[in-house]
């Protein structure tokens, strides 16, 4: 037992708060370790999926810009494909996702741990917005009977087109009505008008 006149010697505070510093630092860096770790694994497989669907991306007509095709970086890496819709990985970081944003929030249009149903979806969507652009440039224009080719259409006479020819053939033949009944009206109007000086002149009839 220690007598009260001898001395405590203290401990160190600052040496083991430099231990605790060291400590969670090292803990920082194994949790940073594990996210980017995390972030490669997922861009890596985000690009293999990119050149599984390499073919499909080239083949998009080049005066189609609406597409983006890149792997983009990040804490979460996603494979871009247009502006709203985009390829992720899940938790599981097996887990593909094709996601895309609309009016009522994001939607999933095809999850897999396999890459090739989440390479087809991606394939139809590009397929879909490729149509869809055509024929926006088109006017729309499309056949409703099978085996019916655009020249087809093109020779046929439109439904609007037809439908305003006969609409000015009527107004045509009106406005020669009119004139005609006109004519018949000023020529009863000059009779009356006349008709007293026609008798004084007994002319008969």
């Amino acid at each position: 037992m220690k007598d009260a006149g001898d001395k405590i010697t203290p401990i160190e505070p600052s040496r083991k708060l430099a231990d605790a510093i060291r400590d969670v630092k090292n803990a920082f860096a194994d949790r940073d370790d594990v996210v980017v770790d995390m972030r490669e694994a997922h861009r890596m497989r985000l690009e293999l999926l990119a050149a599984e669907l390499a073919p499909v991306f080239a083949d998009v007509p080049a005066d189609i810009d609406n597409f983006d095709f890149a792997v983009s970086s990040g804490l979460q890496p996603r494979l871009w494909i247009d502006a709203v819709s985009h390829v992720a990985m899940g938790r599981d970081r097996r887990t593909f996702r094709f996601l895309k944003d609309t009016r009522i929030g994001r939607v999933v249009l095809a999850e897999s741990i396999d890459m090739k149903p989440v390479s087809d979806a991606v394939t139809r969507y590009v397929a879909e917005r490729v149509v869809e652009r055509q024929r926006m440039m088109e006017g729309g224009v499309e056949s409703a009977v099978p085996g019916l080719h655009r020249a087809d259409v093109q020779e046929a006479e439109p439904p609007l087109q037809s439908a305003a020819r006969r609409n000015g053939w009527t107004t045509f033949f009106a406005g020669l009505g009119l004139i005609a009944a006109g004519a018949l009206v000023g020529l009863a109007v000059s009779l009356v008008l006349f008709w007293d000086r026609i008798a004084q002149m007994k002319i008969s009839f």
